[in-house]
């Protein structure tokens, strides 16, 4: 499993090591220190940026990897598909296609589509994995997030800025360019703000049967 942020407090009491954690809200280990040094404690991997990982109060107990954003490219560089590992739209995109794409090798670095279920489908595919199931990926900040409380702090949230400009068309591109054969991603939620057409839906019945198969 690869979560991140909050959702690491559903491992609570579970015994289940993350495969992955990913935290890319620097401020994320103030508002919610608890639930970062959970992540830190249990996870077998991290992945943070290089200046958040300097300045944490406490160490992750499994392997770090720093995280770096995918370099811009210039447009005849584009043009000429220089790098096949980091997918990017076409140029009739325009302006706002140059900070959008999905990157197969994080080594190169990784996009930001201002979520962090982004993060962690690159994550995935980085891995090897050829399958990818999104669970708890509604992209709706009206139901707010189920681990804060009245009693915690309430980070602020873009999704309703994002949604549009920035986190749609990029899992449009990884849906046209990425998934297929070698790679699946399907999404749990039946009330997800994520279009059906971009990554369809699975029931548990249907999940059930796919992990059995």
């Amino acid at each position: 499993m690869i979560t991140m942020n909050g959702a690491i407090s559903m491992f609570r009491g579970t015994g289940i090591q993350p495969f992955f954690y990913a935290c890319t809200d620097t401020s994320f280990s103030l508002q919610q220190p608890e639930l970062f040094v959970q992540a830190m404690a249990v996870s077998q991997r991290v992945a943070l940026w290089e200046e958040h990982a300097r300045t944490i109060p406490i160490q992750p107990r499994g392997e770090l990897f720093l995280l770096k954003k995918a370099p811009r490219q210039t447009w005849m560089q584009r043009l000429l598909r220089s790098n096949r590992d980091l997918v990017r739209p076409p140029l009739f995109w325009g302006n706002r296609s140059r900070t959008i794409g999905f990157s197969k090798n994080l080594e190169l670095g990784f996009f930001d589509a201002r979520t962090v279920a982004y993060l962690a489908l690159q994550l995935a595919y980085h891995a090897g994995f050829n399958t990818a199931i999104l669970v708890g990926v509604d992209l709706n900040p009206a139901q707010g997030r189920f681990y804060e409380t009245l009693d915690t702090f309430k980070s602020p949230c873009g999704l309703d800025q994002h949604l549009q400009s920035r986190i749609l068309p990029s899992l449009k591109l990884m849906s046209d360019k990425v998934m297929g054969k070698d790679f699946s991603v399907y999404n749990l939620s039946p009330m997800s703000s994520i279009p059906t057409s971009i990554i369809p839906k699975i029931s548990l019945d249907e999940l059930d049967k796919l992990v059995n198969r």
